[in-house]
């Protein structure tokens, strides 16, 4: 029986004739008088604490309970700072996109998944489009594959209206924290690399500005 706080009664609220006695290194001291498992529990400082309490007789061990209370309440505190919400995210794609188009949408797809979030691809048909999903279709299933290492088709590509909407999931997470921080850092060194080998090749590209001599400016 618990008492009206829900806690599991100790000491004095314990009004059993007998108790089965557990010691707090988890030695069975055996079944006596609910007194004398009491006066152990004084005479090592601790609480006698009922937790079985349906068991005949209700079934006692010896516990610095205002201890277990606390470290109950941090392990409690721990697990819902590690309880992640998860979120749907979204990624649009188009019967018309280009490849450099879905590396952008990908890389933000792998982050979502990585993060534990579910995803959301869909494309919208604009005009005659619609009378071609089976375009849409075959871009969904690329993508889809393409995130196969991070994530599974939970809900298949359909037409919805104008919209062709699939759900994925993020795969197990199988990885260490720090294994997935790591491989967060090396992707965005290589896209920061990538985006200043797109500069480079910019300004490699651009057409250089004709410098007049001096002995033409005489003329």
């Amino acid at each position: 029986m618990l008492n009206i706080n829900n806690e599991p009664m100790i000491n004095e609220e314990i009004k059993d004739r007998e108790v089965r006695l557990i010691d707090s290194d988890g030695t069975q001291l055996g079944i006596m008088p609910t007194r004398d498992a009491m006066l152990k529990a004084e005479e090592k400082g601790l609480d006698l604490v009922k937790i079985v309490p349906n068991a005949r007789p209700p079934v006692c061990k010896l516990i610095n309970y205002d201890k277990h209370r606390y470290e109950q309440a941090k392990r409690e505190r721990e697990m819902r700072k590690n309880q992640r919400i998860v979120e749907l995210k979204e990624v649009q794609l188009s019967a018309t996109i280009e490849e450099n188009d879905i590396q952008t949408r990908y890389k933000n797809a792998v982050k979502f998944l990585e993060a534990g979030d579910k995803l959301k691809v869909s494309i919208r048909f604009r005009g005659r489009q619609s009378a071609h999903a089976n375009i849409g279709m075959q871009i969904m299933l690329d993508f889809a594959k393409r995130l196969g290492e991070y994530g599974s088709i939970e809900r298949a590509p359909k037409l919805e209206g104008r919209f062709m909407i699939m759900i994925i999931a993020p795969k197990a997470e199988k990885k260490s924290f720090a294994e997935r921080e790591q491989e967060r850092k090396e992707r965005e060194a290589q896209d920061k690399q990538d985006e200043l080998n797109r500069q480079n090749a910019a300004k490699q590209a651009a057409p250089k500005k004709k410098v007049k001599r001096e002995s033409e400016n005489m003329i």
